[in-house]
């Protein structure tokens, strides 16, 4: 660097002047304040325009489904209907006439031993939904089957939850007799690999019940029942029981009616093997009978339907 330049004026004063800057410095100095500046303003314009990309794509969904479904929902719903019903759109195939066309959807909450007589009556309506494509009828309603014992009660929070917030409606079926169900249970546990064509065979098996454990293990499925009830009492919900059915057939038309579906002729192809009086089908009725009496489950001895 150049050293300072020191002279004397006329009038004896000492001057000093420092050596003039280079002027490629100040150039370079103003060229890289002005791209530190470029930089800033670049990534200041590009923070504030990235959210509003990102905020407009869900406006645009927003709107194609606001265009499409008030075209379906506009054939005789309810107001009230509108979270119960649903529009799908199948990957597999497509609907066509039926996009439109409504669907519930739904779950049976059944016990174990009564699965054997709804299976019956579920692959009735399968057949029912497959013959009625030939007839340019939609499937109205689609549903299955869930057990007590397959995790419903343990996870009820997360479950209820999810039906309300899907309009999932819930069908519970029981059974009134506790004593007839374990009955059955103990039956179906021996024939359940039989067919319908040694009914006959199969009727002449008498269970015998642990004495011990009966009381127990009736009480244990009324506090089931009890639970499950109360778990998902805050969803749509109707409570059917077999001995009903069995009684009065016209009951399934108020599963229709509840699901909102149209009337159909529904039947159980199950042939009844276990009927008649409970005291002819327990080995140990007398038993049975004298470890229920004065107790609160002594009703459970008496037939409550006739079939």
């Amino acid at each position: 660097m150049a050293e300072d330049i020191c002279f004397f004026h006329k009038d004896q004063t000492l001057v000093i002047k420092a050596p003039k800057k280079s002027p490629l410095l100040l150039r370079l100095v103003v060229l890289f304040f002005a791209m530190v500046c470029g930089v800033y303003i670049c990534s200041i314009c590009l923070k504030q325009t990235t959210p509003n990309t990102e905020t407009k794509v869900p406006k645009i969904q927003l709107i194609e489904v606001d265009q499409h479904q008030p075209a379906c929902r506009a054939s005789g719903i309810e107001q009230w209907e509108i979270p119960f019903v649903h529009f799908p759109k199948p990957k597999s195939f497509n609907r066509e006439e039926c996009a439109c066309n409504p669907v519930r959807l739904f779950a049976i909450f059944i016990e174990a031993e009564i699965w054997e007589w709804m299976r019956q009556w579920i692959k009735c309506i399968t057949s029912d939904w497959f013959t009625s494509a030939s007839k340019n009828e939609c499937s109205a309603a689609i549903g299955f089957k869930w057990m007590l014992n397959q995790g419903l009660l343990s996870h009820h929070k997360e479950i209820a939850e999810y039906f309300n917030k899907r309009g999932v409606s819930a069908v519970f079926l029981f059974r009134r007799n506790l004593l007839r169900r374990m009955v059955s249970m103990l039956a179906n546990s021996y024939d359940k690999g039989a067919n319908s064509l040694q009914a006959h065979i199969l009727a002449k098996y008498k269970p015998k019940i642990n004495i011990s454990s009966l009381i127990p293990t009736l009480k244990e499925g009324e506090e089931t029942t009890a639970k499950a009830m109360e778990y998902f009492k805050s969803t749509r919900h109707i409570v059917l029981y077999y001995e009903d059915i069995v009684r009065n057939r016209t009951k399934l038309v108020d599963v229709l009616k509840f699901l909102r579906v149209p009337y159909r002729d529904l039947t159980s192809r199950q042939v009844k093997i276990h009927s008649g009086p409970l005291s002819n089908q327990v080995q140990n009725w007398d038993d049975v009978q004298n470890t229920l009496k004065g107790t609160p489950y002594e009703s459970l001895l008496q037939a409550d339907y006739k079939l």
